[in-house]
């Protein structure tokens, strides 16, 4: 029988951090800057690049969230 690894099942911070960045952003309207949409968006720029930083922001600020709450 083999042993089973001790992260078996386990996910890595920066898995759930993009899953989590992804859901608010697509939940939101994250970045696209639309007057029209509910919750939180972004400022309104339109520049691709622009919204490209903000979704790594988010990101940042998603890893800095999930890796607060494991050290607790």
């Amino acid at each position: 029988m083999e042993a089973i690894p001790a992260n078996f099942g386990s996910r890595r911070n920066e898995d759930i951090a993009l899953d989590m960045m992804k859901f608010i952003a697509s939940t939101t309207g994250y970045g696209r800057g639309s007057a029209s949409t509910p919750g939180f968006s972004g400022s309104s720029s339109s520049k691709p690049e622009d919204f490209a930083a903000q979704l790594i922001e988010l990101y940042g600020r998603c890893l800095n969230a999930v890796q607060g709450a494991v050290k607790r």
